[in-house]
């Protein structure tokens, strides 16, 4: 099965792009590198080339009832400029995906869903129309989206829009222009830094992805591949679907339950997430740092006083903090703060210890 691509993977090589499959498409997974990448999103700023996620519409009277039904985060608290991020999950509390609501008025709103998810959200959307009257559309192939994310991201961009983006704050957005194409431009991030993300139709992705590095370039901003978006959100504790969030794991054992309102009347899962909830999950996850020499990988057992008790679900060495760093999903009696684990890397029971996340916080 052939690759899917970006509207931008054309210019991919002109900036000394690798690529790598994820989630069935072609993606860059670095440019000039991934630790001078994280480091120039940690310190100036850096462009991620993220069209491949999924953007739905939703249109029609019920728009936020529908939302309100499907997903666990409260949208009825939305109004028109204010972005959302929730869990949207089967009747039996797992993940069928985490997302973001864009809520542009009562009768219209954006999901943005994971890329490897697309096809699958959209069909358990569809699947849950009835009884409202909404009409749902994927607009996946027709929007194109470019993250700038950094502490001169905000510099950066206002030199190439007319917008205030002094007036877009946390999880807010603005219909504007950006070098002359017309955008949606919000205020989320996924790296632990300050950071826009830019909605553009196709057509716009490779001038504008020129005209932000021209723009930057004075301010040392760097085209940024998946793998430091990677080590970004991890040492900022934010989730990636497929690792800490799956079908078989709940938003209460990923450490989301602000993000699940059981107070706001009926959902899907609610029944399951509040039976949970009472009786308390049975694992958790939880950051760990090694204390012994290896890297937590995916997937690698985890060990507390003889028994294996979970798994790793994300691992790297962190480049800001130079330690190894990880997330595990275990068993509860596992997850408190202090506890000793072991990792078992290449046959060896290493030693950790579980620690309050996030591993990283930016200043304000």
């Amino acid at each position: 099965m052939s690759l899917r691509r970006t509207p931008l993977f054309e210019i991919y090589e002109a900036y000394g792009a690798k690529t790598v499959e994820f989630g069935g498409w072609e993606m860059p997974v670095q440019f000039s590198g991934i630790l001078a990448e994280h480091e120039a999103v940690r310190t100036r700023g850096g462009l991620f080339d993220v069209s491949h996620m999924g953007e739905f519409e939703i249109t029609g009277p019920d728009a936020i009832p529908f939302l309100q039904f499907l997903v666990t985060n409260d949208a009825a608290r939305l109004s028109p400029g204010m972005a959302m991020y929730s869990p949207m999950v089967y009747d039996h509390g797992g993940c069928v995906d985490d997302l973001l609501v864009y809520c542009f008025s009562a009768e219209r709103c954006w999901v943005v869903v994971n890329a490897g998810n697309i096809e699958k959200d959209f069909a358990w959307m569809s699947a849950h129309t009835d009884p409202f009257r909404v009409t749902l559309t994927n607009r996946s192939s027709d929007i194109a989206l470019l993250a700038l994310q950094g502490p001169r991201a905000q510099e950066v961009l206002q030199t190439i829009t007319s917008s205030d983006l002094n007036e877009v704050g946390f999880y807010r957005f603005v219909e504007t222009t950006v070098a002359g194409a017309p955008a949606v431009v919000s205020r989320t991030g996924y790296t632990g830094e300050d950071g826009f993300e830019l909605y553009v139709e196709a057509a716009w992705a490779v001038p504008l992805w020129r005209e932000i590095l021209d723009a930057g370039q004075p301010f040392g901003i760097l085209p940024c591949g998946l793998g430091c978006r990677d080590t970004l959100r991890l040492e900022a504790r934010l989730p990636l679907y497929g690792h800490e969030l799956a079908e078989d794991i709940s938003p209460l054992e990923a450490g989301l339950g602000g993000f699940v309102k059981l107070d706001k009347g009926d959902f899907i899962g609610k029944d399951a997430l509040a039976r949970q909830k009472a009786e308390g999950v049975s694992r958790k996850v939880v950051g760990i740092t090694m204390e012994g020499r290896g890297i937590p990988r995916q997937g690698y057992p985890v060990y507390h006083a003889g028994r294996q008790v979970g798994y790793v679900t994300s691992g790297t060495q962190s480049p800001t903090l130079q330690i190894p760093i990880g997330l595990v999903l275990v068993s509860a009696d596992a997850a408190a703060v202090g506890s000793t684990l072991q990792v078992e890397i290449r046959g060896k029971q290493v030693p950790c210890r579980v620690v309050k996340t996030p591993f990283y916080k930016r200043a304000k």
